[in-house]
């Protein structure tokens, strides 16, 4: 639901959905930092709504529940890879399309959350409180599921096929999916060995590259 607004009429065009965002981005920061200090179950709606001093009521303008604030940065993520997938040039074959569009989307909004004090590890400490509270773990594997069917949507029409009679589109949306989860679990389980410099978008990015570069390795050829 969109939030209802109250400004005159005089506020200039931009000024109120920029206002929107700053609120909506502190209710999911809040969110954040109740859930990783105090768990999913024992943070309430009034809590996160107090922690940026704003109504119950207005929480409920920008999410149905706390789960939706919880997966509201993967959300967003999503959607963004998604728009850079749709944007890439049509020459590209399907696999370097999705490389791009996933590295395009962590350089981009890595940077952003450094500008906003987020940062990737605290973006990927959100991956880690999603695997281990069974809610939210459902919940996320439900939009995986919805986000792999538009990922297969666009490759069929970026290759002309059917991908309701062309295994290949729904198969590598599927596949490439669980690569980069996997690559978002290994960045968290290798945190305590890393070297700062390397806890930034490239440092991911080159997780996610390491990856996907055993993808086909993985799948066609001899292990022993």
């Amino acid at each position: 639901m969109a939030p209802t607004s109250t400004a005159p009429p005089s506020t200039p065009p931009g000024l109120r959905e920029r206002k929107k965002q700053r609120t909506r981005d502190a209710l999911v920061d809040a969110a954040h930092r109740l859930f990783l200090s105090q768990g999913y179950a024992r943070t309430t709606v009034d809590e996160i709504a107090d922690a940026v001093d704003v109504s119950q009521r207005t929480f409920f303008r920008y999410f149905a529940n706390k789960e939706e604030a919880a997966l509201a940065v993967l959300t967003d993520a999503e959607d963004y890879f998604v728009e850079r997938l749709q944007a890439r040039p049509a020459e590209e074959n399907p696999q370097l399309a999705l490389r791009e569009a996933i590295c395009a989307t962590w350089r981009d909004l890595g940077a952003a959350h450094h500008e906003s004090g987020r940062g990737v590890t605290a973006a990927l400490e959100l991956v880690q409180l999603i695997e281990t509270t069974p809610t939210l773990l459902a919940a996320h594997l439900r939009r995986s599921t919805d986000q792999e069917q538009r990922v297969a949507e666009i490759l069929a029409a970026r290759e002309g096929l059917d991908p309701a009679t062309d295994l290949r589109p729904r198969l590598l949306a599927a596949v490439f999916g669980a690569t980069i989860r996997t690559a978002h679990l290994a960045w968290t389980a290798e945190a305590a060995g890393r070297d700062p410099e390397d806890d930034g978008p490239e440092g991911m990015i080159a997780v996610i590259q390491r990856h996907l570069d055993q993808l086909g390795p993985a799948l066609t050829s001899t292990w022993s």
